[in-house]
């Protein structure tokens, strides 16, 4: 993940942790540091359900649930 001065400080290793989680679920192998020899395909899985569950519980929030 790449710093930025729009990242919250607090959010950056719950979402480390998250990318980590859900890279485990959708079969790809994550290591820490740099990850370049990972495929598009398997990049795009792993933040395309990041999105999916992070939208997901927006909803759930906004219904109460």
């Amino acid at each position: 993940m790449s710093d930025s001065k729009n990242t919250v400080p607090e959010a950056k290793s719950s979402l480390e942790k998250f990318k980590y989680e859900v890279a485990s679920e959708v079969g790809v192998n994550l290591k820490s540091g740099y990850n370049g020899e990972i495929s598009s395909k398997d990049v795009g899985k792993v933040g395309g359900n990041m999105i999916k569950r992070m939208i997901q519980q927006a909803k759930n929030y906004v219904m109460g649930k």
